[in-house]
């Protein structure tokens, strides 16, 4: 059963879609920079046979509205509150990929009642001066060019050059989809993740939290994702191979197997 809406949160109008049986754990997706709701399309049939899944547009990225100005992640986090509110979630459990990723560790470290158990994958904690500098130089490219001028390079990124080969169609998509973003969405949010500043943080987190990452991700290293295992109390990690920043999309089969297994096992805890 699925269900597509415009609801209004925190001031802007989010598209939303919403799956599974009601009556179901509530978990709650959330996608990376220039990605959509789209982005978990693979997951579905997985998490719908214990949750009700809603997903969203990210504010800037696809049906949602674009914005002028800038933003922040608590501001994201804050969008994602308003859309349980809406939906009367009181709890749920959440995954977020990349950007989405930092937004749910946000949420979790403030709002960790609001969270059952917290899936981050392929995310960073921090903004270390290259983190910095490499927003920096694709926010000019955005404002000079557009967002053609970032395709390739946001492309190299989310996928290793075995995927991309073998599966043209998928880039094809994953191509259009960041062209397709808003550049003042795009633009603003970057802004956002050059404030990131939560690793200090983390030992606040209390939900049971699964750090998931390609192995071949060079944009949040395995070796980045195990310091903030280090970090938050009670944590795991798992590792997607071969997979790169969008390992969900291009190793489902694992993504998925790690992601279920988990659930399993922490159902009790939920």
């Amino acid at each position: 059963m699925s269900q597509q809406s415009i609801v209004r949160s925190n001031g802007v109008d989010l598209a939303t879609r919403l799956d599974g049986e009601p009556g179901r754990p509530w978990m709650v997706l959330s996608n990376g920079l220039a990605s959509t709701m789209a982005c978990w399309d693979l997951q579905i049939p997985m998490l719908t046979r214990t949750h009700r899944v809603l997903r969203y547009d990210t504010r800037g990225h696809g049906d949602s509205a674009a914005f002028a100005g800038p933003t922040s992640l608590a501001e994201l986090g804050r969008d994602v509150l308003g859309l349980m509110d809406h939906f009367g979630i009181a709890r749920a459990d959440v995954i977020g990929l990349s950007m989405g990723g930092m937004t749910l560790l946000g949420l979790a470290i403030a709002h960790g009642a609001r969270l059952g158990r917290v899936i981050c994958c392929d995310a960073r904690a921090d903004a270390p001066p290259p983190f910095v500098a490499n927003w920096d130089t694709r926010i000019a490219a955005v404002r000079d060019g557009g967002m053609a001028a970032i395709v390739d390079i946001t492309i190299e990124r989310w996928f290793t050059p075995a995927f991309a080969a073998r599966e043209p169609a998928a880039i094809e998509a994953a191509a259009a989809m960041i062209q397709a973003t808003d550049p003042d969405g795009y633009i603003a949010c970057a802004g956002a993740l050059k404030q990131l500043d939560y690793r200090r943080s983390l030992g606040a987190i209390r939900a049971p939290t699964l750090f998931v990452c390609g192995a071949q991700d060079l944009a949040a290293a395995p070796a980045v994702m195990r310091d903030m295992v280090g970090a938050t109390p009670g944590s795991v990690y798992a590792e997607v191979d071969p997979g790169a920043h969008v390992c969900n999309v291009e190793n489902p089969e694992r993504f998925d197997a790690v992601v279920g297994a988990w659930l399993a096992t922490t159902a009790d805890a939920a």
